[in-house]
């Protein structure tokens, strides 16, 4: 039997890799315990979206354990051992402002409960290809200190510094700069990933997402960007700019895509290597250009107010320069642009609202 086991199955990539690997393996192992819920209150609540899977695919099976505790991994690792052909560990905390509210949960997530996933594998099926989904994060506030312009709109890089011409590559420093609590326990899963692939030689990827969204994000203020966004101005609830003039760049890919990523790396995997992962040049707006995006296609104004005191570690500009992978996985592609992503967002919002009357 071929099993893909997927944590935070809930979540938005989680159950975009549900969807994705649903009619190419046997089974699918779902791991959520809904800790999304406690981080973002019922703006994050993925009960929804676990119910939508279950209902959705036959041979999804859902296990609420938490990935902190050995004891509540080590009875799914046992059962299924070397049939576990796949894993994508999308579970996380994923939110840099909760994470100083409590470091200790914040960490046993992110980096305990990464290395909890990496050893589990290495001793029930170390054959298996194992996926993390990483964070720009991990490079902390440095890209605030490239040569950036101020546009109308947005923030940009110097046409004087042609190597940022496609965006910031792996080669980014991780040192020497302010990632938040969140970036800090995210760089630690995100190098221990790294050395089971280098020094254990298990076949693992790091992917270090930029903006990560799509129709089944549960977004929150703290965490969701598009989301959030997109919810708040269907829904006439208030949105709060942090900083930076409303003019800090993100780019944005669509959750399909990313997991198409995962998938051509599961075909020809290169063990510990780490990989920029996001809209590029291809999708990135600023929040301003975002808010003019959601206004359009809702077809009402976004309430909205501005608060000069940015995010502690937040990036000005981040646009992810994909040419490594590109060039190791040379057949894979973007296939939504950022507008058909926010359509999607919206039609799915609209309709999960619809459905609450």
């Amino acid at each position: 039997m071929n099993i893909a086991l997927v944590t935070g199955s809930a979540g938005l990539i989680g159950s975009e890799s549900v969807a994705f690997f649903a009619d190419k393996f046997d089974l699918v192992i779902g791991v959520d315990n809904n800790l999304r819920q406690y981080f973002f209150g019922q703006d994050g609540n993925t009960e929804w979206n676990r119910n939508r899977l279950q209902d959705a695919y036959t041979n999804y099976k859902h296990y609420s354990a938490d990935i902190r505790e050995v004891s509540q991994l080590e009875p799914i690792f046992k059962e299924y051992g070397a049939d576990i052909k796949l894993i994508v560990h999308a579970a996380a905390q994923p939110s840099h402002d909760w994470a100083a509210r409590e470091p200790f949960t914040d960490f046993g997530v992110n980096a305990v409960g990464t290395l909890n996933m990496l050893e589990m594998t290495r001793q029930n099926c170390p054959e298996a290809v194992f996926i993390f989904t990483s964070t720009n994060k991990v490079y902390g506030d440095n890209p605030n200190y490239l040569p950036l312009v101020e546009l109308e709109s947005r923030w940009e890089i110097s046409e004087d510094h042609a190597y940022f011409k496609n965006g910031i590559d792996e080669h980014h420093s991780l040192d020497h700069t302010k990632h938040s609590i969140f970036g800090a326990s995210k760089v630690a899963a995100d190098i221990m990933c790294q050395e089971y692939g280098r020094y254990f030689g298990m076949k693992v990827g790091v992917f270090r997402g930029g903006c990560l969204t799509g129709p089944n994000h549960s977004g929150a203020q703290l965490h969701g960007f598009l989301a959030y966004l997109m919810k708040c101005t269907i829904t006439n609830n208030p949105y709060t700019i942090f900083g930076y003039k409303g003019k800090q760049v993100r780019d944005n890919i669509h959750s399909y895509d990313l997991v198409n990523m995962f998938w051509h790396f599961y075909q020809n995997p290169r063990p510990g290597e780490a990989y920029n992962a996001g809209g590029g040049r291809y999708a990135n707006c600023s929040m301003l250009e975002a808010i003019a995006i959601c206004e359009k296609i809702a077809g009402k104004k976004l309430t909205y107010h501005y608060s000069e005191t940015n995010r502690i570690g937040d990036h000005i500009w981040y646009v992810s320069d994909l040419t490594k992978f590109k060039s190791h996985y040379p057949d894979w592609n973007w296939t939504y642009n950022l507008e058909q992503t926010l359509v999607q967002i919206h039609d799915g919002i609209a309709a999960r609202l619809a459905m609450a009357v």
